[in-house]
């Protein structure tokens, strides 16, 4: 009798909310409650209503009033707790005016986080919380100034996740529908009627809205919806929790909401890497980077459906055998990292270079020792030969195959006296330590030489790669002080050398036609 219960509620909330969605739309599109496509993180392309969420609540609210109201014809079984009810449905109704207030006005993050708060005490004080984990204290009920806080943290992470994955036609909906089969199952195989009764109206609710919010969508939930929903099922996942072993306990509400939360958890993290307000939106989501790629909004969402689907069915596994919650975290673990690394986040790209680099450390420090040797040895040297071989043996090991001279100096003399310099295309002199590589550079590091004591210009020394297929280990910038002024002295003094050499004529040093200023100081 209780099946048949069941099944009546999920019909009447799914036909109710299909009737209901129909009336929501045309009435806010003829009253112009609608959002338009104002700001970039906006995927619609025409004004939309977004109170979705009207219709959604008044169809849940009006079959749970059903079932208090009505159980003797569904059987004793059926019948629910009152005070438990509607220590659940109370501030989900402050949470529902919360979200529709936003549709229609602006709320700023922080209020939203305050009202939602207070949702969560008003959830704890009901009797639904967290108590106890055996993370911390096997066995052991937590401390009100512990299970609270946790509580109110559970509410707002997922009450949240759900509203910040709200960017594509069917996705926050889509994905609480596994959620919601998810909670639903355990109640079940973990008897708790109410949960049941109420998961299984919320998802009749979802699945009749998803008739017009698939893509493409004449109605969205807006956060009266996704709010809502995001705190129902944070709720109902606490109360269906209360009879099942604490890790299982746990473990299935956070991986059946994988996706809601590995959305913050990314939108958290790319946020306070890239040094960009925590709370502010942005078109990063999960979602668009899949638009990005090229997918179309249809198969982004599919996509993200399988995504969701995975987390509910690993969810599940945990039913059977609670000891493979590390085989499963670790399953999720891998996908996620796979994942990540496909959609090509730049922030986590340069965390991952940031690792590399600290690994590598000492490396760079051994490296920023010879540059600095190479200066201390470049200020007793006054002639090419010995430069290039100091040069050489500094900079082939760093990663640099070879450097190239530019003065104006160098014109008219004859290029022996400057081996095993030779003179480039454009006139300068270059030295590759390879004879056979390429000339062309695929990178340069230019730097002005310092000007003498005597207050000429030293043209610019060049370093150069011919191929990028590894870092550099070394800090740029030391190229820029030291060493730059020891070099700008050994080759005014190799110059000197040469003027005053055997069978050349003296002349002075004259400045360069032309000044080149391009010093990039990057590492």
């Amino acid at each position: 009798m209780a099946s048949i219960g069941y099944l009546i509620c999920f019909l009447a909330s799914a036909l109710l909310t299909l009737l209901l969605t129909r009336w929501v739309r045309d009435t806010a599109t003829s009253r112009g409650w609608v959002m338009a496509p104002e700001l970039d993180r906006h995927v619609h392309t025409r004004p939309v209503p977004r109170v979705g969420g009207v219709a959604i609540y008044a169809s849940f609210m009006t079959v749970s009033a059903a079932s208090l109201l009505v159980p003797r014809w569904m059987g004793p079984r059926f019948a629910l707790p009152v005070q438990a009810t509607f220590g659940i449905l109370g501030p989900a109704f402050l949470v529902f005016l919360l979200g529709l207030y936003d549709d229609l006005h602006a709320v700023g993050p922080y209020w939203k986080f305050g009202i939602e708060g207070l949702a969560g005490v008003l959830l704890y004080m009901g009797g639904f919380g967290i108590h106890q984990l055996d993370l911390f204290s096997a066995g052991r009920i937590l401390q009100t100034a512990v299970s609270l806080p946790l509580t109110v943290l559970w509410v707002l992470l997922i009450t949240n996740a759900f509203n910040l994955i709200d960017g594509l036609d069917g996705l926050a909906a889509g994905s609480a529908l596994f959620s919601t089969v998810v909670v639903f199952a355990v109640s079940l195989l973990i008897p708790n009627p109410m949960v049941t009764c109420l998961t299984i109206a919320l998802a009749g609710a979802i699945l009749g809205f998803l008739r017009f919010n698939f893509h493409p969508a004449s109605i969205f939930l807006g956060d009266s919806g996704s709010l809502f929903i995001g705190f129902m099922l944070s709720a109902l996942a606490l109360a269906g929790s209360q009879k099942a072993p604490t890790m299982v306990a746990v473990a299935i509400p956070v991986v059946s909401f994988g996706l809601p939360i590995l959305d913050v958890a990314i939108a958290l993290a790319r946020r306070f890497l890239g040094g960009k307000p925590l709370f502010r939106g942005d078109n990063d989501h999960i979602h668009h980077k899949l638009l990005k790629r090229g997918l179309s909004q249809r198969e982004a969402v599919l996509v993200l459906y399988v995504v969701a689907g995975a987390f509910a069915l690993l969810s599940l596994f945990l039913l059977h055998n609670a000891g493979m919650i590390a085989l499963v975290l670790m399953v999720i673990g891998i996908g996620v990292w796979f994942g990540v690394q496909h959609l090509e986040y730049a922030e986590f790209a340069e965390l991952q270079d940031l690792v590399r680099r600290t690994k590598k450390r000492k490396h760079v420090i051994a490296n920023n020792l010879e540059i600095r040797r190479a200066a201390e040895a470049l200020n007793s040297c006054a002639e090419f030969p010995m430069i290039c071989r100091i040069l050489k043996a500094t900079l082939q090991p760093v990663g640099f195959d070879g450097f190239g001279l530019q003065n104006s100096s160098t014109n008219g003399i004859s290029d022996s006296f400057f081996a095993p310099l030779r003179r480039a295309a454009d006139g300068g002199l270059q030295y590759c330590w390879d004879d056979a590589a390429s000339p062309e550079p695929a990178w340069e590091l230019k730097l002005e030489l310092a000007a003498t004591d005597s207050g000429y210009p030293m043209g610019h020394f060049s370093l150069f790669r011919t191929a990028v297929t590894h870092p550099l280990l070394v800090d740029v910038d030391l190229f820029n002080y030291e060493f730059r002024n020891a070099l700008s002295r050994a080759v005014y003094r190799a110059m000197n050398r040469i003027q005053l050499s055997p069978g050349h004529q003296v002349r002075e040093i004259s400045a360069p036609a032309a000044k080149i200023v391009s010093i990039p100081s990057t590492s």
